[in-house]
């Protein structure tokens, strides 16, 4: 199926300004009529004066120069969602579906909510316009989402986007893939001319298919990456306990070509906002299916998590066994730090992060903890512990600081820091 775009620019409403819709308000804006909606105002209140409410070096420089007038963007913002639809020729949701636990799938309500105020204000409209799911759902969703709504303008398309990258991603895509029917073919096969128009590097890997494929597609795809993490955390855990050398081992196996070096840097475990929810969603998807890899990666990542733990402790226990040897030691030395909270270098966001697993873990132990995170207040209080701005303070009250990922800023109290940051990249 080839791609195609209209003459007349057309009016885009995207629904959330996560990573994923704010990238793509400023991807299509470059070259149609694009409102970004969300029920936050303060993130709307900066997209208005041309500021990104998140932290992605490529969105801050297209809204910078947006504002100074250097690269056009057609992008409004606002919180009226229902205004915004009336004129629409395709309306991106982009709306958080956080998973349950006690449901045991996603928390889908975020997306129905506005699908529901979506079709209201649309129905009576002669031309409806391409409504296009971007949350991540369930396998299977979509099509029930339309039967359950009787309505056939609804569409899945995934998104596989980096956080931090997220406009880089979508400016170099490796791949589009559009859910689609016969029915939304046309309009299917125009948002994806949309895609590349605003891209810089085109793609050729542009894959129509089914709405529900479409869906098993984003699962797989994060599930995949999430076993690879999970392997190469795995092959870390055994070499520290072996007193061998990961780096070395590392790059051994992914001189071959077909393994490849990417995605093989060792971490305290995978977290972020996409692949805990969406391992544990596919795992839920298998019920009566046959399977054991699935349950392994999520279970892997937990067991992951608990080495590290247990490694801290240990190496604490360490010091204070040496600290007690002529010297009487106080409260304020057996303190660990936790440098950052976040994911990802040059990240604010720290969803579901790892180390907040690593945190509860050695606070079940009473392990006194302090934090360095610059994003929060500073003497603030997150999971129970003290919050700090100032890294030299940060760092002479910790007796142990842990990193999961490495910053430069620690070289000077470099041999008290844990990481398994081995490569110092994400």
């Amino acid at each position: 199926m080839k791609y195609v775009t209209n003459k007349i620019a057309p009016h885009i409403v995207i629904i959330g300004m996560g990573y994923v819709g704010l990238s793509l308000a400023v991807l299509l804006a470059q070259h149609n009529r694009v409102t970004s909606t969300d029920i936050l105002p303060e993130k709307i209140k900066k997209l208005e004066q041309m500021i990104s409410p998140l932290q992605d070096e490529y969105i801050e420089k297209y809204l910078s120069d947006a504002k100074n007038g250097t690269r056009p963007l057609s992008l409004t913002a606002t919180t009226e969602v229902v205004s915004a639809c009336v004129s629409a020729d395709f309306i991106i949701i982009a709306v958080p579906t956080n998973y349950d636990i006690e449901k045991n799938g996603f928390d889908c309500s975020s997306v129905e909510t506005v699908l529901k105020e979506i079709l209201q204000v649309t129905e009576n409209l002669p031309e409806k316009p391409l409504i296009i799911i971007k949350s991540t759902v369930p396998i299977g969703y979509t099509e029930k989402i339309k039967k359950q709504f009787h309505a056939d303008n609804i569409i899945f398309c995934p998104e596989f986007l980096r956080e931090t990258k997220a406009l880089y991603d979508n400016l170099y895509p490796n791949r589009i893939i559009i859910g689609t029917t016969d029915v939304t073919a046309e309009k299917a096969a125009q948002f994806a001319g949309l895609l590349q128009q605003g891209a810089i590097q085109k793609t050729d890997n542009i894959l129509f298919t089914g709405n529900t494929e479409a869906e098993a597609i984003k699962l797989f795809s994060n599930t995949y990456l999430a076993m690879r993490v999970s392997f190469f955390n795995e092959l870390d855990t055994f070499a520290i306990s072996k007193g061998l050398d990961a780096a070395t081992i590392i790059h051994g196996i992914c001189a071959d070509p077909r393994i490849g070096e990417h995605y093989n840097n060792p971490s305290f475990g995978y977290g972020g906002y996409c692949l805990p929810k969406d391992t544990s969603q596919l795992l839920a998807t298998y019920q009566d299916i046959p399977e054991s890899l699935i349950q392994a990666i999520v279970e892997s990542n937990r067991t992951r998590k608990q080495y590290i733990a247990e490694k801290v402790m240990e190496m604490l226990q360490t010091y204070q066994e040496k600290q007690l040897t002529g010297k009487k030691k106080t409260v304020e030395s057996n303190i660990i730090g936790v440098y950052r909270l976040t994911m990802k270098s040059a990240s604010d966001n720290f969803r579901e992060s790892a180390v907040q697993d690593i945190i509860s873990c050695l606070k079940e132990n009473e392990i006194p903890l302090i934090i360095y995170e610059p994003t929060l207040e500073n003497g603030s209080v997150f999971n129970d512990c003290k919050v700090l701005n100032d890294i030299q303070e940060f760092k002479s009250r910790s007796t142990l600081i842990i990193a999961n990922r490495y910053d430069s800023i620690l070289d000077d109290v470099k041999e008290k820091v844990f990481t398994r940051d081995l490569f110092h990249r994400d």
